[in-house]
């Protein structure tokens, strides 16, 4: 017997991301199929765990009560097609929510699955046939991971990493951007952007003129970053410095991420991007906090945030502007700090290649 499952999230990027152990976990157990954004589709190419994507343009093409039908019906055709040409027989087709909305909800069950699991916080609970407990102690990866995995009375297994799926034309895309040249340097990545603008840090200017004659650059982000990268490629004042603003795919920008030494990122999608590929990262924190379940999870990686300002968090997702008018949870946090952190990480990073090239030439 072998379960089918359909994932619905319609959230921001970095759920998308943090979804990706959620699904590795269902396909153990069969066919998983996902519903995401026409955003974030790209980042689920190649993902060896995903039967089928739906992309849901829930502000466009499939906008309404019309669109969302038509929706609703093409999944279950397909999985009424699938379920009649599959050797082995399926048990109860599942929906897990991961997101949590009423729309996502009625997804479901318009598409006939009478099984749906979603978290006990959601506003679409009503609609559900399990809720899960929505854990604020845990990561949201494991959050979402715990849908499929609630606990009781066996052991859970581990959850796996979040992981994305970078293929050729992303590969390509890199090299052509990085060039042939490596003189030896760590390459550092910078993420200056975010949607919210009390969580961009303003200082990556500075930081890029003290850690540019030590290390190669490179800064991503949409193009909406380009204005903030020229800011870092002129401080900077170096050559071999790669802008890569607006230039990548998600999904390239991700391989990009995956080969660097270090990612330094506000408290945006790029610190998620380097969790799926493993990147030591420093996630620069303003506003919002590591509690809320969104920090870094590559090994070797670490927060940094104003400890003592009573006004933190303001907002779970970071307003525009300072409701207080100040930002110090910002603009007090020094560029020495973040530096020292950035030597810190890149010497246990070459400590931890060397001790990987013994092991190698031991076995050899």
């Amino acid at each position: 017997m072998s379960g089918a499952s359909l994932v619905i999230q319609t959230s921001f990027l970095g759920d998308t991301v943090l979804t990706t152990p959620l699904i590795a976990e269902l396909a153990r157990r069969g066919p998983v199929d996902v519903v995401v954004t026409p955003a974030s589709a790209g980042l689920l190419a190649n993902n060896p765990s995903i039967r089928k994507l739906y992309v849901y343009d829930k502000r466009g093409r499939d906008a309404g009560a019309r669109g969302l039908l038509r929706l609703a019906r093409l999944i279950e055709r397909d999985s009424r097609d699938g379920a009649r040409t599959t050797v082995a027989p399926l048990v109860e087709r599942t929906a897990y929510l991961a997101q949590g909305s009423v729309r996502s909800a009625a997804l479901a069950l318009l598409a006939g699955f009478r099984r749906r699991v979603g978290f006990d916080s959601s506003p679409a609970r009503l609609l559900y046939t399990r809720c899960i407990l929505y854990d604020r102690s845990a990561h949201h990866a494991e959050r979402l991971w715990r849908l499929a995995n609630p606990g009781g009375d066996s052991p859970a297994p581990e959850m796996p990493p979040p992981r994305l799926y970078p293929g050729e034309p992303e590969r390509a895309a890199v090299d052509a951007l990085l060039g042939p040249v490596h003189d030896g340097r760590p390459l550092v990545a910078l993420a200056p952007g975010s949607v919210w603008g009390t969580k961009r840090w303003p200082y990556y200017p500075e930081l890029a003129a003290r850690i540019a004659p030590h290390c190669r650059l490179a800064i991503v982000g949409s193009a909406d970053d380009s204005d903030a990268a020229r800011h870092i490629v002129r401080a900077a004042d170096a050559q071999g410095v790669v802008d890569a603003t607006g230039k990548l795919s998600l999904l390239a920008s991700a391989e990009l991420i995956g080969r660097a030494d270090l990612l330094v990122t506000n408290d945006s999608s790029p610190q998620h991007l380097a969790s799926a590929m493993a990147t030591p990262t420093i996630t620069i924190f303003g506003p919002t906090v590591p509690a809320f379940g969104f920090g870094p999870l590559a090994p070797r990686s670490t927060t940094l945030g104003h400890p003592s300002l009573p006004c933190r968090p303001c907002s779970h997702h970071g307003p525009p502007t300072c409701p207080l008018g100040h930002w110090k949870c910002m603009r007090e946090l020094s560029v020495e700090m973040v530096e020292g952190e950035v030597g810190g990480i890149l010497e246990e990073a070459m400590r931890h290649v060397m001790r990987k090239q013994k092991a190698e030439s031991r076995e050899q």
